[in-house]
């Protein structure tokens, strides 16, 4: 249960910054004053780097080591976890994409408009739904 706690903490810590970091890139493809886009790079930084990655890690290695020590001799008759690892992979992509845009933000390269990030801020809410469905229901 202790890889468990420590999975959900990790899970709940990443997508914490998952939801919040496209959150400030809506707010800082808004802004056009110096101190606002100054501001709002620190937090950027701050979150990825001090948040979000954090939790992706701890996320990604109790969930691996619980799936070594509890699902991998059952893994291929499972439909579920197979779904539910991809899905991770995408979200896996998604927050290395953030750091891609962290990255454009930090060098004045942004290219993308306020709307589309707010888009973009939608992608993890469903993805988040959709791995802890196929997590508790186990549905195939």
């Amino acid at each position: 249960m202790w890889l468990k706690a420590w999975h959900l903490i990790g899970m709940v810590t990443w997508f914490a910054g998952l939801f919040y970091l496209p959150r400030l890139y809506v707010y800082h493809a808004m802004s056009d004053d110096q101190a606002s886009i100054d501001r709002f790079k620190i937090m950027e930084r701050k979150l990825f780097f001090g948040i979000t990655t954090p939790g992706g890690i701890f996320t990604l290695v109790f969930g691996f080591w619980m799936l070594h020590d509890y699902a991998w001799a059952a893994f291929g008759s499972h439909l579920w976890l197979h779904i539910k690892l991809g899905l991770i992979a995408l979200l896996v992509v998604y927050h290395i994409y953030c750091g891609k845009l962290l990255f454009d933000f930090k060098h004045d390269r942004n290219t993308r408009s306020h709307v589309w990030y707010r888009w973009f801020n939608e992608l993890p809410v469903l993805l988040l739904i959709a791995i802890v469905l196929l997590a508790v229901l186990k549905p195939v």
